[in-house]
């Protein structure tokens, strides 16, 4: 959020392996180093990391959320799926839930079930309707389904609520990272593969171009 990024990740890399030096097992200090790794696109050093807090503390949400992202990301998509459910049960009433919703409906888009999809964007946009991204992934949902005056609708939406104009176009989107992605990363090739095939198609079938 700042301007001098380099310096603050390297200012946060060493206060967090000074916490480690003096308390090697803390989950706390084993979060934010998962958290800065991921930063960093160093996706799966940051999920090694986010594992360890789920070996110490089996009902850390946090942990349990990027457990689960970080898995999409490396490929391991269907193992994404239990830990973000976990993370849900774990914290029933939480108000900032519809990300959780939403990364589990990423799931089942990139493998293309649709519908249960769909259901997953649907509860996270109830629960959150103000993430421009849920409303752009259910677009690119309803798009692929074929539906598309509520995929153009839900676009509409997604570009409202947006800050930027990363929802003009393909190319912008890209440059700005995506759902799923942590600092601009889609994830391993086999992923970014998926989100051409599932996501991107649909937001194309909503209207979106590529330029």
């Amino acid at each position: 959020m700042t301007d001098p990024v380099a310096a603050d990740l390297a200012r946060a890399k060493g206060l967090v392996d000074q916490a480690l030096a003096a308390s090697p097992r803390s989950a706390v200090a084993h979060f934010v180093k998962g958290q800065l790794l991921r930063v960093q696109g160093r996706i799966e050093e940051a999920l090694f990391e986010y594992e360890t807090v789920i070996a110490s503390d089996r009902n850390s949400v946090p942990g349990l959320v990027n457990v689960g992202r970080c898995r999409m990301l490396t490929g391991s998509l269907d193992e994404a799926i239990p830990p973000m459910e976990q993370a849900i049960r774990l914290s029933p009433h939480n108000p900032y839930s519809g990300p959780y919703f939403a990364t589990i409906g990423t799931v089942h888009l990139l493998q293309s079930r649709t519908e249960e999809a769909i259901a997953w964007f649907e509860k996270a946009r109830s629960t959150n309707p103000e993430l421009s991204d849920v409303h752009a992934r259910l677009a690119a949902a309803y798009g692929l389904k074929g539906e598309t005056e509520r995929a153009a609708t839900e676009l509409t939406e997604a570009r409202r609520l947006s800050r930027d104009d990363q929802y003009s176009s393909i190319i912008r989107l890209k440059a700005a990272g995506g759902p799923g992605s942590s600092n601009g990363y889609w994830g391993v090739p086999k992923v970014r593969a998926l989100y051409e095939s599932t996501y991107l198609a649909g937001l194309r079938k909503a209207g979106m171009p590529d330029e």
